[in-house]
């Protein structure tokens, strides 16, 4: 006999099986929202990630929907050339894109997170005393964080910067944030980026899965 969750965050490691996951995702998945993050520098893969792990997930019959990354459509410079109120679009953006996508999925996948967003701000004009609250609000909302670190300098694309001392920056400076604001978060290993989706499709099917009673 199986019972759900009372709530997809879960503290601790649970004993059951992929086939048990797999059987009953989409059931808790209906019944509780579930937000994931992937987070880190650009060009490192967190795109990538983001649909292999959808395919992987609505294979198995789970509804969702991914949050695209939103600095692509950002009117305004960015990269380096970012400024407070490029950033600020961004971030807005992003919240408002999320807002949407949880009120009609019960799993959402999000590509970069509002500290992300934050980061690159922080790096272009300095602390926002009036966007901490917001910062520290929304981060609460997430139920899972995945860093994805670097692997190799940035591919140039047309859009994002390919200074690799600026993609380091960015993941030192998230990497101190998260410590500072005391979020947990899964870091995925630079040396194992083969077994990433999978490593992150099993912690999701884990956190989605109900317990099994013991039999009586």
């Amino acid at each position: 006999m199986w019972q759900p969750r009372p709530n997809a965050h879960d503290p601790g490691p649970a004993s059951i099986g992929p086939s048990r996951g797999v059987a009953s995702a989409r059931a808790v998945a209906d019944a509780f929202r579930f937000k994931i993050a992937f987070i880190g520098s650009h060009g490192v893969g967190k795109t990538t990630l983001c649909y292999g792990l959808a395919a992987r997930l609505k294979a198995n019959d789970v509804t969702l929907e991914i949050v695209h990354e939103v600095a692509r459509r950002c009117p305004l410079p960015i990269n380096e050339q970012t400024s407070l109120a490029a950033q600020l679009w961004i971030l807005h953006t992003q919240i408002s894109e999320e807002i949407v996508a949880c009120q009609r999925y019960p799993v959402v996948l999000c590509d970069r997170s509002a500290l992300d967003n934050y980061v690159y701000l922080l790096l272009a004009a300095g602390g926002q005393p009036s966007l901490e609250g917001l910062i520290g609000h929304w981060m609460a909302t997430y139920d899972l964080l995945v860093t994805v670190p670097i692997t190799a300098a940035p591919n140039p694309d047309g859009l994002r910067a390919t200074d690799p001392a600026f993609q380091r920056a960015v993941e030192d400076r998230l990497l101190r944030e998260l410590d500072r604001r005391k979020l947990a978060a899964i870091h995925l290993a630079a040396h194992a980026r083969g077994d990433w989706i999978s490593q992150v499709e099993q912690e999701v099917l884990r956190r989605l899965a109900p317990s099994q009673l013991p039999l009586l």
